[in-house]
This record gives structure tokens, sequence and C-alpha cells, in this order.
């Protein structure tokens, strides 16, 4: 078993030096010879690239023996028909269980996704304290959770994707209308930071998983799809979380206009008594 491990290990170090090299390559050579300056810290530079393969490499392994596995294996037991129905002819209302978890899957791989996380530290420096990390975060993943649950309801009930996307486009352009300008393009590229290495896999087994065991659904027409609505849905609760925030900032400021004034704001000192 150590020896499988060992070299399942050893292959996936040996295609990610592949897959890193051609990226490597092209930053050597615009350093040389387009810029043609030293490269800063070199032996930093160097140890960084062996933690990237080093770390990519394992990330692969964990994916192909861990995450695909239990995305399909979850998939499977919660679409059993005598777990969702009792052994009877299910409808796609008997699937309750698998939009729950869809909805957790998505919610807690997009908070654990380290391109999200990176996004929004930087956008919470960038502007100052005015984008809170977590609101973008926990904005993001619940469209990412709202987005899988939708997937799975779509592959249960087998209709269009096309459907779906269209519906979400026309959100989006209408929010883009209203939405704060300084929030659209921090929505959009919020969209793209979902998909990446952690949400992927695990949401990818989930779509296929369910389209190999729902009834009458076919594993390439109906089980992919998820990956695009998971990209489509943030952007939308990004835009509607920061539209929310400038509603009730909007509220706070009219209450503080319109407050009657009380005991705290009548002028200090003598006043003159009137007849």
């Amino acid at each position: 078993m150590g020896g499988v491990s060992l070299s399942v290990l050893g292959s996936s170090v040996l295609t990610t030096v592949f897959d890193v090299l051609p990226i490597a390559g092209i930053l050597l050579f615009f350093q040389v010879a387009v810029l043609r300056q030293p490269i800063p810290r070199l032996r930093r530079v160097l140890a960084g690239l062996v933690y990237v393969v080093l770390g990519l490499a394992l990330f692969l392994v964990g994916l192909e023996q861990a995450l695909f596995p239990l995305g399909k294996v979850m998939a499977r037991q919660l679409t059993d028909p005598g777990f969702i129905a009792g052994g009877a002819a299910a409808g796609w209302a008997d699937y309750g269980w698998v939009y729950a978890f869809a909805f957790a899957v998505g919610f807690a791989t997009t908070i654990a996704e380290p391109a999200l996380i990176a996004v929004s530290v930087k956008a919470r420096d960038v502007s100052g304290g005015a984008v809170n990390a977590w609101g973008l975060r926990i904005a993001v993943a619940i469209g990412v959770a709202l987005a899988i649950a939708v997937g799975a309801f779509r592959i249960v009930t087998g209709t269009p994707l096309f459907v779906y996307m269209i519906a979400g486009y026309l959100i989006v352009i209408l929010q883009t209308v209203f939405a704060p300008r300084d929030i659209i393009p921090l929505a959009y590229d919020s969209g793209g930071v979902t998909t990446s290495t952690v949400t992927v896999p695990l949401v990818a087994a989930l779509g296929l998983g369910l389209a190999s065991t729902v009834p009458g659904r076919s594993a390439l027409l109906d089980g992919f799809g998820l990956i695009a609505l998971a990209s489509l849905f943030p952007m939308i609760t990004v835009m509607g979380y920061a539209q929310m925030g400038g509603a009730i900032a909007r509220r706070r400021a009219r209450r503080g206009t319109h407050r009657r004034p009380g005991p705290a704001d009548r002028p200090e000192g003598p006043q003159e008594n009137t007849p």
C-alpha cells in the first residue's frame, strides 16, 4: 500500500513539475531577456517553487484519493431510492436532503477557497476597509451555495441549463445598472475566484454523481453545468450585498436627518425667557 502511494505521489510530482515549468520559463524569460534584471531573492523564489510543486502534487493526490470519491459516494447515498422515498417513485420534492447537502457543500468549500480569501483581503486593503473581507466571503459563499442547490434541482428535474443561465444573466444585467459602480468589478471577479482549487473538484464530483444516480439522467449531458452556475450566482449575491448595504446606509441617514431634536440637542448656557 505504501509503495502504491509513493508511486502515485511521484507521478503527481512529475506531472506538476511539467505543468509549472512553462510558467516559470515565461517569468524567467521576461525577467532576464526583456527586463534585463536579476531575479530578486533567488533562493526564496526557488524555495517557493519547490513548495508550490509539492503542495500542488499533494493536493492533486488528495483530490483523487478523497474529494472526488467522497462527492460521488455522498451523491449516490443521498439519491438512493430507499433513502429518499422508501423505495417508491421519487419526485423532485423528495430530494430535499440533496438540495441541503449541495447548499452546505457550496458554502463550506467557498469559505475555504484560498483564491477568494486572497481577493477579499486585497479588496479590504485597497478600499481602505470600506469592503469587509468577511462580508465579501460570506456573500460569495451564499451565492455559490444557492448555485449548487439550484444546479442539483436542475439535475433532478432535468431542465435545460440555458434557462437558468439566461435568467441569471438578465438579473446580473439589471443589477449592474443599479449597483454601486465601485462594487461591480469586484462582483464580476468574485464569480471567477470561486471556481478554483477547492470548490471545483467537489462540485464537479457532486454533479457527476447526481447525474449518474438520478434515474433518466446522463452524466455527460446533465452532470456538467454546476460550475457555470457557481460562477454566475456570486455576481448576483455580491451586488445584492452592496445594494443592501447602500440601502441600509441611506435609511440610517434619513433617520438621522429627520430625527426630532431632543434634550441633548439643546444649546448649553443660560437661555432667555420669552414672555
